[in-house]
């Protein structure tokens, strides 16, 4: 169940609260939000400094208190996102409430068991807020239409990676009939791998052709690597191209907390409530 404020109007000091928290546009909430964005980075500085041996050694201590007050910060700063929002549960659906949520969990759970302290570096991503904060609202529109570029071309992406699929294991067993164990290609599997490296152009030189019919192939299977990462590429632009697109705000929704709407919306584009 979501809670009694899925069905009541939040009241003035929550309102006042998710515009502050949520929201970019107003003074209160740009501070807000920087001051949020330098309180991650410097939590994820500290994590960073305390996987170097030297500097937990010496400063062990310290940074372990640092981190606490960290995690009380954000912890106090998620409780207040629940409290804001009309329908928290929601809230901790989305893709922000979990990342919130998992910015502060290993913390605690490290209490219990230990070895999750790497984990906190996944508050990190909460930095993708800075968008909203620098009103970089085209890049969050680029973003949408990019994702929907993808969903629009996803059929002839598969079509596209079935046939390099195929491709690979056709090239990977010619070189393992051409080159065999001598050569490194002792098995099908391990010649489909060196195809797979070869074609992406990654080329890792754990295995190569030492025949000159092998390394004939191992030339046209480079050549037509260049041609095949060229065609996904040319796809998904196409796909962009034909999208248009329209000024974004970066109001935040006070039933469900998501922005990017358009300037003019007065609803929100998820939930259907009014802006």
């Amino acid at each position: 169940m979501s809670g009694v404020r899925d069905t009541e109007e939040l009241r003035p000091w929550q309102k006042k609260m998710n515009e502050v928290i949520f929201g970019s546009e107003t003074p209160a909430g740009k501070w807000f939000d920087i001051v949020l964005l330098i309180l991650i980075t410097l939590s994820v500085i500290a994590i960073m400094l305390e996987s170097v041996p030297n500097y937990r050694e010496k400063y062990g201590v310290e940074l372990h208190m640092l981190e606490w007050v960290f995690t009380g910060i954000f912890t106090a700063e998620y409780v207040a996102r629940l409290i804001c929002v009309k329908k928290p549960i929601k809230y901790m659906l989305s893709f922000y409430g979990i990342i919130d949520l998992l910015s502060v969990i290993p913390t605690y759970i490290g209490i219990f068991y230990s070895g999750t302290s790497a984990l906190r570096v996944l508050r990190c991503i909460r930095l993708i807020r800075v968008f909203r904060i620098l009103k970089l609202s085209q890049f969050v529109d680029d973003a949408n239409y990019l994702i929907t570029a993808l969903k629009s071309s996803k059929n002839k992406i598969i079509v596209f990676l079935f046939t390099v699929t195929l491709l690979v294991i056709i090239l990977g067993t010619i070189m393992y009939l051409v080159e065999g164990a001598e050569g490194g290609f002792d098995s099908i599997p391990r010649s489909v791998y060196w195809a797979i490296v070869t074609l992406t152009t990654v080329g890792y030189g754990d295995i190569s052709p030492t025949t000159p019919a092998g390394q004939f192939v191992a030339s046209f299977i480079m050549i037509l690597g260049y041609a095949i990462i060229a065609v996904p590429t040319g796809i998904v632009t196409n796909e962009f191209i034909r999208k248009g697109k329209a000024e974004i705000s970066n109001r935040a929704c006070p039933n469900c907390s998501k922005d990017g709407h358009d300037a003019d919306a007065d609803y929100c584009n998820h939930c259907g409530s009014k802006l």
